[in-house]
């Protein structure tokens, strides 16, 4: 079985997300609600907060399902 994995970028910063990892522990959503969102689509928009604020609430992901890399050139 292959596993997912999504990627979302602001240009700065990709955000990985792995759905098979994910607790669902909403802790994303709490903590950055304007990124990600459950109920929209798609539900990470990392255009809409900075870059070091996603990074900060990435790594909270108790997870792991979370995970980022900078974009080359930045």
């Amino acid at each position: 079985m292959k596993s997912i994995t999504k990627k979302y970028t602001n240009g700065e910063v990709t955000i990985i997300w792995k759905p098979d990892v994910c607790s669902h522990s909403a802790i994303c959503f709490r903590g950055l609600p304007e990124v990600f969102d459950p109920r929209e689509r798609p539900w990470i928009r990392p255009e809409n907060s900075t870059t070091d604020d996603i990074i900060n609430q990435v790594k909270k992901c108790p997870s792991g399902a979370l995970s980022y890399y900078m974009n080359e050139g930045e």
